[in-house]
């Protein structure tokens, strides 16, 4: 099971409406990816994914309106920035410009109501990253063990070893599985995003991971080049946004954990 890409089963479920559906995020990437191919130097509107990257649970007190690091928007939300300052100060200034922004709301249309999530970690959130006139993004989520269980029937293992194939399940490319000194264990992989489907957003490649703790929770992480299609702000960045070193001293990093 491709826990990363369940990220927006479960932001289609919070939203409350049928049409944010992970299939209609994820499909037509392939088809999309061909007519680009085709257009080499075509320029493609680059926005954030709405629902690919949004937290598991809604309720939350924080507005999900967008808020820029460099430059404030109409209205932005105080907390946003906050948290976008502090993943800024945490990375060296060659990522760009960081932005808090809400994928539900930009890919789909979502109402703030029907954006809005509840965090768990500090820094849980998706984030736009603008450099040399791409955009890609960045999404970090906190899975507690309730959230887990009720999710896969069972807490998180950190034993399981995500680099090998199960049934049918899609193989990840470039799989580095480590097992850290506290007990935790990090898996990083590159997914090419090639996927069939109907839809008018075509994802490009990424890096994604999951961080799994003794007490059965979960981090999850996509750094992903961007998407194409409905909703796009900005062409692929030509790499993740985070490299794989980057990413992993995020995710195991203080910062992320919850205080206390």
């Amino acid at each position: 099971m491709n826990e990363v890409r369940e990220l927006l089963d479960r932001a289609a479920e919070a939203a409350g409406q049928p049409a944010f559906s992970a299939q209609a995020v994820y499909a037509k990437a392939a088809r999309i990816r061909r007519r680009r191919r085709a257009a080499a130097s075509a320029a493609v509107l680059a926005v954030v994914a709405a629902g690919a990257f949004t937290l598991p649970r809604t309720g939350g007190d924080d507005d999900p309106a967008p808020a820029s690091v460099a430059s404030a928007g109409p209205s932005p939300s105080a907390a946003a920035a906050d948290r976008a300052g502090r993943l800024a100060a945490l990375l060296p200034p060659d990522v760009g410009e960081i932005e808090e922004v809400s994928l539900l709301a930009l890919i789909k249309g979502a109402t703030p109501e029907q954006a809005r999530t509840a965090r768990l970690g500090p820094l849980d959130g998706q984030y736009a990253f603008r450099r040399d006139g791409g955009v890609g993004y960045l999404v970090l989520s906190l899975e507690d063990r309730e959230a887990v269980e009720k999710k896969t029937g069972r807490p998180a293992d950190p034993d399981e070893d995500l680099c090998v194939r199960v049934g049918q399940e899609p193989s990840r490319t470039d799989c580095e599985r480590e097992a850290l000194p506290d007990g935790r264990t990090l898996t990083t992989w590159r997914d090419t995003m090639d996927v069939g489907g109907d839809d008018s957003v075509g994802w490009g490649p990424e890096l994604a991971g999951r961080l799994v703790q003794p007490d059965g929770s979960q981090f999850l992480v996509r750094s992903s080049t961007g998407f194409e299609g409905t909703g796009t702000q900005g062409p692929l960045l030509p790499e993740p946004p985070l490299s794989r070193a980057r990413l992993k001293a995020l995710l195991t990093g203080p910062e992320v954990l919850p205080k206390g």
